[in-house]
């Protein structure tokens, strides 16, 4: 299959991804991803300097999703139903990428440690800014653990059959029950 450097770029993300979860960062190779992907290691070199390289380029994409959801907040009209639009705008944008980027989070963690993604800053700012000032911390918690619903209903997944399109579905109703105990509040 004849691909272009775009899509042949892609595929190597994809299949990193791939690989680093279910290997581990450490245990998988640049031989490993461009064999997988039907390319030599050299080709892959064109595209990717490293693992590390892959994984900036992976985190980037997640981080500029945040970096467009802050500003979306940013030009919104303050209104009751602000923190409800956020939300399901977050969760409804969730992609097989997305999730795969959870997952490959979940695995590697000391990877990400070391690494600068600017997302948690950036979600906590969306938070924040749907939440409202003079908001108290509890308040201000769990506005955070709505967002991150999408990243529990991953990690509750763990080990069973759930589609991916099943794991949105659940974060989503979770989101809702949450955002409902917000409203009691």
């Amino acid at each position: 299959m004849k691909r272009n450097g775009n899509e042949t770029k892609e595929e190597a993300q994809r299949v990193a991804l791939e690989l680093f979860i279910a290997k581990g960062f450490e245990a998988t190779s640049l031989r490993e991803i461009a064999e997988e992907i039907g390319i030599s290691k050299a080709a892959l070199y064109y595209h990717f300097n490293s693992k590390e390289d892959i994984v900036k380029s992976i985190v980037s994409a997640r981080s500029k999703e945040v970096t467009e959801l802050l500003n979306w907040v940013r030009n919104q009209d303050p209104a009751s139903d602000l923190l409800e639009r956020t939300v399901l705008r977050w969760i409804e944008t969730t992609s097989v990428e997305k999730l795969r980027g959870i997952r490959f989070v979940n695995a590697n963690p000391a990877v990400m440690r070391n690494m600068s993604t600017g997302i948690g800053e950036n979600l906590g700012a969306v938070a924040e800014l749907v939440t409202g000032k003079g908001s108290d911390p509890t308040r201000k918690l769990m506005v955070r653990m709505v967002f991150l619903s999408i990243n529990s209903a991953v990690m509750a997944a763990e080990g069973t059959q759930q589609s991916d399109e099943e794991i949105v579905a659940a974060s989503r109703e979770m989101a809702l029950a949450l955002l409902d105990r917000l409203r009691e509040c």
